[in-house]
């Protein structure tokens, strides 16, 4: 109907993947995140003739692809691409399309994902950068002061701890950029904006930590890749 709404990106799983797959933190996710962007900005975002927010899965093989302006992943430790997903992405993306990637920890999770992700986005092509504090998306609303840790809600309560690996303490914002330098693809490494949006309503401890500085990045993420 020409209003946003969530795009959750499918995909096949890596046979020696870190991670839960593409469905991680379905479907609260989707619904809550639509929801507080309708809430907290004055963008038109899709509900049925019920009220609720519509969300979308879509694989890359999906023409609804091509109708998303942001498709968002998780757990991209566990993300392959064969010839044709990596041709499809890159399409996607040179097109005018955005990719958010969230909840994945760890240095072998990230080998994973930058080892797919180079098929459709070849390094000496398509240059990486770690945003800048600076950097128009952490301010395009929200003042938000770089990358949250948020951990999922289950880590959290068992131990207190933001880390979810032994090798996960440092929190990443990273982007790969285009020939325009526009913004292609967002990463989130090393924290699980999702959780935020997905467990708002199951501890109020948690909800008063992480789901301010979580809705902050996201509207935010969600405000520049509409207007970019």
């Amino acid at each position: 109907d020409g209003a946003f709404q969530y795009c959750r990106g499918m995909y096949s799983a890596h046979p020696q993947g870190d991670g839960g797959g593409w469905a991680t933190d379905y479907p609260q996710a989707d619904e809550n995140l639509p929801y507080r962007f309708s809430e907290l900005t004055t963008a038109s975002v899709s509900r049925d003739a019920h009220g609720n927010y519509n969300h979308v899965i879509v694989g890359l093989a999906d023409d609804a692809l091509y109708r998303c302006p942001i498709v968002i992943m998780q757990e991209v430790g566990s993300l392959y691409l064969d010839e044709d997903d990596a041709t499809r992405l890159r399409n996607y993306l040179l097109k005018g399309g955005f990719l958010w990637v969230d909840d994945f920890w760890g240095e072998y999770a990230w080998r994973i994902w930058e080892t797919e992700i180079r098929k459709a986005l070849p390094a000496g092509e398509f240059p990486m950068i770690d945003l800048p504090p600076t950097h128009p998306l952490f301010h395009i609303l929200y003042d938000v002061k770089g990358v949250a840790q948020i951990p999922s809600i289950n880590v959290w309560l068992s131990t207190g701890q933001t880390s979810e690996r032994f090798d996960s303490q440092v929190p990443h914002a990273r982007a790969i950029l285009g020939h325009d330098e526009r913004m292609l693809v967002l990463i989130t490494h090393n924290t699980d904006y999702s959780d935020a949006f997905e467990r708002e309503g199951e501890n109020r401890a948690y909800f008063e930590q992480f789901a301010g500085v979580g809705y902050a990045f996201g509207i935010n993420t969600l405000l520049y890749a509409l207007s970019h």
